[in-house]
Parts: structure tokens; C-alpha cells; sequence
């Protein structure tokens, strides 16, 4: 059959632009949809632009592998882009004795999932790095870093333009009719709605990734994963940064916990917490601010009053609830949903932005 475009992504956050960089690469013509009007308006702009090490993720998960090898993609694809970034490396401390056990357990996985140059540190080593941090013990991931994520984002859109690609904003996806000689009609809308036949498509949707793949014909209801938002509010620091490292005490219940990171600016953040929420309420209630206190000055006692003003929100497409365990990524082909020349993409939370370019690269390997 002829069709209009080899392949259309549905979503221009850092993942659907990764994936369609990895289809421009084999060659094909490719247009990634976005229904908003700039790109990575979504969950990928309202992160930590943390550099992932791949420490704490289950054996043989999508985000253990799909981490380690996305993490050393992206910082040869920075490199290549002259996009800003700081490895900086990130302490994993233990505030009491108690928390030991933990740290003992994250190095031995960090190892297990290939993670380099891990290391362990005694409270006293941990205060040489970084004199104002309470530490029992430590590790140190000394792959970790932060980067500019939106600079990460314009790379990849170059990158698909350069081959000819697309990236169509205020275009959002309205739904896709598998055709009988194989490939999908795919409706999108805007201002100008248009109607495109393509071989290939890939939900990379994010929070609206569910509603896309409702919105396909024939996809099994069945398949399509309960979404969960999981809000994380972050507060800035009224003052200079006091670590140049990232500092992350162990993780909480289906997340990191609240870390701190110094950006590319210099400026010092805490978050993201985590509360499960029902709508896309993006504000920050500053009464959260007296949770932050507590929690900060288990790692940094110096942290003064007053000092944390209210900054931004995300919200993450979870598939596990409250007191649920977390789930690993859902990348999901013609073997779960049975339509072939499709791929679904659900719960691409963290370390979704660090393991971009791996993701984008299985989903190409995916696809006919």
C-alpha cells in the first residue's frame, strides 16, 4: 500500500521526540503530532532535569535496562548538541543508622543493574564532599547529573526536521482506524483537521496516553492500564545552593522521595513529594511547605525558616495507586493489542526522561 508518512508519534515530550529521532534514523519519513502549541508542554516540563544513574530499579525491568543505556545515549547525544548539562553526581544518604540496611540494599542493586562507578561512603567521607549534609553513610552515583532538558527536546525536534521529518504543533490526535491492507488512518485536529494514512503508530501520549489509545479502533479495552495522577510539588531555595551534588535520602513508596538539586543556574530545588490526586490541578499550596522543612533537614539541618518559596508542580502518569507497588513501563505491540505497526506507550514516568533515546530505539526495533 502507499501511504502519506512512514510514521506518526503521537506526542512531542522528550519520549515521543526521542522515538521519532530513532524512526528518522532508519530512514522513514516521520511526523509527531502535538496538541499543544511548543513542544515537551507536559510531564516532561515539569521534572527535575535529573540525569538518572539507574540505581534502584528491579532486575530485568524496562526501567532498570532502558535507564543504564538511555543515561549513556544521552550524554553522548548532549555532547554532540552542545546541550548544557552538569554531571555532578548524586549522594544517596542515610540520615540515622537505621536507614544502613537501605543503602546497602541500592548499591547492591545499582550493581546488579551495571550502574558504573558506584561508591560507598562513611558519614565523614560524605561530609568532606559536601560539609553541610547529614550522613551516616552515603553512595555516591557519580554518572547522575541534571541537564537542560528543553534544550535536549529542541535537538531532537532538529534532528527530525533535518531528515525531513515533522513536528506539527496545536495538532492534537483524535483518534486512528487500522486500514485492511495493514497501516492507520489517523485523524488529527487544530485549526486545520486533516486526515493522514501512515504505516506506523506510536502512542507517546503520556498523561493522555490512555484516552489516545481508547480512541483507536478495534484497541482491546482490556489492555489499556488504569492511570493514576501523582502529583509532586517543588519548592525553591531563598538563598545560595548548599550542595553541588544532588543529595537523595532513601526512596519513599513508589517514589524517589523530595531531593535536592542545584539546576544549571545555580539555584537550589527540593521535590518532588508525592500525593495522588484526581484532576490536573497544577497549583502549589505553600502550606506543603511545612512537610519540605521536615523532611529537608533530615539531610540538611542547616536548611533556615522561611527560606522555601513555593516553585512548580508535575503531575506523573502512574499505574499503580495509593499503597500499590509501582509498575515497571508499559511498551506495548502487536503482542498485547494485536494490531500490527502499533506501539502504546503507558506509565513513562521517571526515569522516562533520562531513558528517552533507549525507549525510542526499542520502540523503532519494535515496528515493522
Amino acid at each position: 500500500m502507499s501511504f502519506d508518512i512512514d510514521a506518526v508519534v503521537v506526542g512531542a515530550g522528550a519520549v515521543g521526540l526521542a522515538t521519532g529521532y530513532a524512526l528518522s534514523r532508519r530512514g522513514l519519513s516521520v511526523i509527531v503530532l502535538e496538541a499543544e502549541g511548543h513542544i515537551g508542554q507536559g510531564v516532561s516540563s515539569r521534572n527535575s532535569e535529573v540525569v538518572h544513574g539507574g540505581l534502584y530499579y528491579p532486575t530485568g525491568s524496562l526501567k532498570a535496562r532502558l535507564c543504564v543505556e538511555g543515561r549513556r545515549k544521552l550524554y553522548h547525544f548532549l555532547d554532540a548538541h552542545h546541550v548544557a548539562y552538569d554531571r555532578c553526581g548524586k549522594l544517596v544518604v542515610a540520615t540515622t543508622a537505621d536507614e544502613i540496611p537501605g543503602l546497602e540494599k541500592i548499591l547492591a542493586q545499582a550493581r546488579t543493574n551495571d550502574v558504573e562507578g558506584m561508591e560507598e561512603l562513611t558519614g565523614a567521607q560524605a561530609r568532606a564532599l559536601e560539609p553541610q549534609v547529614n550522613a551516616h553513610a552515603a553512595l555516591l552515583s557519580p554518572q547522575s547529573g541534571v541537564f537542560d532538558s528543553h534544550g535536549y527536546m529542541v535537538a531532537l525536534q532538529g534532528e527530525i526536521e533535518d531528515a525531513g521529518g515533522a513536528v506539527v504543533l496545536s495538532t492534537p490526535f483524535e483518534g486512528a482506524t487500522p486500514l485492511a491492507g495493514g497501516g492507520f488512518e489517523v485523524r488529527a485536529g487544530g485549526a486545520e483537521p486533516t486526515v493522514i494514512t501512515t504505516a506506523r503508530l506510536v502512542i507517546a501520549a503520556s498523561l493522555g496516553a490512555q484516552a489516545a489509545a481508547a480512541n483507536i479502533e478495534g484497541y482491546p479495552a482490556d489492555q489499556i492500564p488504569k492511570l493514576h495522577y501523582g502529583k509532586g510539588v517543588y519548592f525553591t531555595l531563598a538563598g545560595k545552593a548548599p550542595f553541588s551534588h544532588l543529595v537523595y535520602p532513601p526512596p519513599i513508596p513508589g517514589a524517589l522521595g523530595t531531593h535536592y538539586r542545584r539546576d544549571l543556574g545555580g539555584q537550589a530545588h527540593f521535590g518532588p513529594d508525592l500525593q495522588f490526586v484526581d484532576t490536573l490541578d497544577y497549583s502549589v499550596d505553600p502550606a506543603r511547605a511545612a512537610s519540605f522543612y521536615e523532611t529537608v533537614r533530615r539531610f540538611w539541618p542547616g536548611l533556615p525558616d522561611g527560606a522555601l518559596v513555593p516553585d512548580y508542580a508535575g503531575i506523573r502518569p502512574k499505574l499503580h495507586g495509593p499503597g500499590e507497588p509501582a509498575l515497571d513501563f508499559r511498551l506495548d505491540g502487536a503482542g498485547r493489542h494485536c494490531l500490527q505497526g502499533l506501539v502504546t506507550m503507558f506509565g513513562i514516568e521517571s526515569p522516562g526522561l533520562t531513558s528517552s533515546l533507549a525507549i525510542g530505539d526499542m520502540v523503532a526495533g519494535m515496528l515493522p
